[in-house]
């Protein structure tokens, strides 16, 4: 290892009695549970949340990874949370809210008393309302107290041998509609499909982005150009799932590109930035950064 930040992870979670990991199957959650299996062993359960917004390719791998990892697993059932189906501003704390509460209700009926999630260093940089949900109740997010970037993530990943260490992040699939635009089942399913179909054409980092019934692509500007060659192929594709239009965004794929222009994102992501960063490990196992500031977990934008 270049650096101590796994050393001190281990440490960290060697001072748990147990814990249970929620576990989307991405690579940092995959790296937190794969640590605290080692710091924990048979002392870790792996909860994964299903919901109806969740890519189906996801709950898959996760499964898989859990066998791989050799640890206990449970899939946890989520309906819409209520508040969730309008898709308000407020969309990730509901979800966040609504979805740790079970996890840790779950997690304690289990014998699990602290429920651990994946947050890294760079999570603080972005807007992720989701994270006051998470300090509300009290989730330990031990990623960030150890100072661990998704740059370490990708790099202790590889050398501990996961096959996540490169895996492009994913969100849940509201992220790619317009916030106040109503969530339907019919309009997840075409955005999973619309997905699915450009990861099975070599486009890794793509997002279909619905504006009524218009689907803006973005895919990596390297891959812009490949896009545009098999624009009728895709185009009537897409028509065929129900879009009238299809477009490519030319800036390419970036995190976040539905947050609404003015919404206070960068401001907040700079305050939480700057609280954060004043003393982020100076915790013991279980002191106060097991309450993230406002930020967000995976539920946010991608």
């Amino acid at each position: 290892m270049e650096d101590d930040s796994y050393e001190r992870l281990l440490d960290r979670l060697r001072g748990m009695e147990s814990a249970a990991v929620g576990f989307s199957g991405g690579a940092d959650s995959t790296f937190l549970l794969m640590a605290a299996k080692k710091a924990l062993g048979e002392r870790v359960l792996a909860l994964t949340a299903v919901t109806p917004y969740m890519e189906r390719q996801e709950v898959t791998d996760a499964l898989a990874l859990g066998t791989q990892l050799e640890v206990r697993h449970e899939l946890v059932e989520f309906d819409m949370p209520e508040g969730v189906e309008a898709n308000p501003p407020e969309r990730c704390y509901i979800c966040k809210r609504a979805l740790f509460g079970k996890l840790l209700q779950v997690a304690q009926n289990a014998g699990f008393e602290r429920v651990l999630e994946g947050s890294n260093l760079d999570d603080l940089g972005d807007f992720r309302p989701g994270m006051r949900a998470l300090r509300e109740l009290e989730i330990d997010s031990p990623l960030l107290a150890c100072k661990i970037s998704k740059a370490d993530v990708h790099r202790l990943s590889q050398s501990l041998g996961l096959s996540t260490w490169n895996k492009p992040t994913n969100a849940c699939l509201l992220t790619r509609l317009p916030i106040g635009r109503r969530v339907t089942m019919e309009d997840l399913n075409r955005l999973e499909e619309a997905e699915r179909f450009l990861r099975a054409r070599s486009f890794v980092c793509v997002r279909v982005r619905m504006h009524a019934d218009l689907a803006r692509i973005e895919v990596a500007p390297e891959q812009c150009p490949r896009l545009l060659e098999e624009a009728e192929v895709i185009a009537k594709t897409l028509q065929g799932l129900g879009f009238r239009h299809v477009t490519m965004d030319l800036l390419g794929y970036r995190l976040g590109s539905m947050d609404a222009a003015g919404s206070g994102c960068d401001r907040a992501a700079a305050d939480i930035a700057s609280g954060f960063a004043a003393d982020p490990v100076s915790d013991t196992a279980g002191g106060d950064m097991s309450r993230p500031p406002q930020s967000d977990g995976k539920v946010g934008p991608a």
